[in-house]
């Protein structure tokens, strides 16, 4: 029977691979799913005929075009765009808008596919999409990002609204960047609507958006340590990067009685030991949202050791939360983790660890969990911009933060649902990645060969 699932997998994974050749990380992203929903379907026979997963993967839409833009010099310059629209059976494309060199129609391919599970996941009416440039804002004026914004927009406006596709922010799209997309949508359109999320809460946005991924993060990692009758209270927690994810992250777990020792950016990281105070995080708030610093000047403030060119995974701790990106917790990250003696694993970035490291976590012992279920809660409060922005109403901070918790209850359930063993742990990677595939399978089926 084992052999059976193997070979199935490996077929498909052929097929995906034949299909998209050169896209490493989509190919990553779906093998991930592909583990556990394929030994699923073969018990669903009602999926596997309708050949739900094969669809799944491909996107339904896919959009490349070309962003021309002028620099404070005068110089023509020009950027590629994209926004890649997986998949609607459950509502309007939702997901976020990059912008950083890095973006290349693998990464956003893998981004939206794993849009699709989280948006699932939290149980609200969202598909999945992503989009973005590899333009980069950083060294830009405010002026060169606002004309970058508002080519960008000139063409992606034709392709998105509030019941089609609503961007949001991500990596590089912060509220600065949203401000000048929502501008010029509106300026084309001649509409206000809740075509994008992140909005500044004078024009539409919501109460603990900024917030919503790292407080999520921290709602679920309470849920899982609650079920083993523990709590963060008085843990050394190893948090990597210092943009919003690990900001509110850094702020969630001071709020939790947790100590935070470690943050990053692509230089290096800093290990403080006495743990980020609150007083320190006003700092790190200052040095990474208004003068866009260095980690290094944090090491430079408070006395506490930098370490150049590395990740924060050797220092010891109980708790290890990725904030960063991609692939930034390897297996041999995985192994100092395990040796010493880290306990949980929970991801506040997208698709952080690597599945060595994941099978080497898993194989230990260790409690892990997986971005799309962990760190859902930026879209969830997305989707409540938009519930909002629908009904022309502000919820209070107080409203948004008891619905996000919620939230992040109900995605913890689901893993519990369809990642429990026989011996009574918990799969979150299963649980997750099935959780998130059953709900847009069924509207698939219902809807018809669409």
């Amino acid at each position: 029977m084992i052999a059976t699932k193997e070979s199935a997998i490996d077929k498909f994974m052929k097929m995906v691979e034949q299909r998209n050749p050169a896209q490493t990380e989509f190919h990553q992203a779906v093998y991930e799913v592909a583990l556990a929903v394929i030994p699923f379907i073969e018990q669903h026979p009602e999926y596997q005929k309708a050949n739900i997963l094969e669809r799944m993967i491909e996107a339904e839409r896919i959009l490349i075009f070309r962003v021309p833009w002028m620099d404070d010099a005068g110089n023509f310059r020009v950027n590629r765009g994209y926004r890649v629209q997986m998949n609607n059976a459950i509502g309007p494309y939702k997901g976020g808008l990059r912008f950083h060199p890095n973006v290349t129609l693998s990464v956003l391919k893998f981004l939206a596919f794993e849009q699709v599970f989280k948006n699932s996941l939290t149980t609200l009416p969202m598909g999945g999409g992503k989009g973005g440039s590899d333009f980069d804002p950083k060294g830009k004026s405010d002026n060169e990002v606002m004309r970058f914004c508002q080519s960008f927009m000139t063409e992606l406006f034709r392709h998105i609204g509030k019941d089609t596709d609503i961007p949001a922010g991500d990596i590089g799209v912060g509220s600065r960047e949203i401000g000048f997309l929502f501008g010029q949508f509106k300026r084309l359109t001649n509409e206000f609507t809740g075509v994008l999320t992140g909005k500044g809460f004078a024009y539409g946005g919501s109460l603990i958006r900024p917030e919503a991924t790292g407080y999520g993060l921290l709602f679920f990692v309470d849920e899982m340590l609650k079920l083993k009758g523990d709590s963060i209270k008085g843990k050394k927690v190893l948090i990597s990067g210092s943009g919003n994810v690990a900001q509110y992250a850094i702020e969630k777990t001071i709020a939790f009685g947790g100590i935070p020792i470690t943050a990053s950016d692509s230089d290096g990281f800093i290990y403080d030991p006495k743990g980020i105070t609150t007083e320190k995080l006003a700092f790190l708030f200052d040095l990474k949202n208004n003068r866009r610093g260095r980690i290094v000047e944090y090491a430079e403030k408070f006395g506490c050791e930098y370490f150049e060119g590395e990740r924060p995974w050797k220092i010891p701790a109980d708790v290890a939360l990725p904030c960063a990106v991609q692939n930034e917790l390897n297996e041999d990250d995985a192994q100092m983790l395990v040796d010493n003696g880290c306990r949980l694993v929970a991801e506040g970035a997208n698709m952080p660890t690597t599945p060595a490291a994941i099978a080497l976590l898993q194989r230990n012992g260790i409690l892990y969990a997986p971005g799309k279920a962990t760190n859902a809660g930026g879209v969830a409060v997305s989707g409540l911009e938009m519930s909002q922005n629908s009904v022309r109403l502000f919820w209070t901070r107080e409203e948004v933060e008891n619905r996000l918790k919620g939230i992040m209850q109900k995605i913890h359930e689901q893993c519990i649902a369809y990642g429990k063993n026989a011996d009574g742990s918990i799969d979150y990677l299963r649980g997750a990645n099935i959780g998130g595939f059953v709900r847009v399978a069924d509207a698939m089926l219902a809807e018809g060969h669409v």
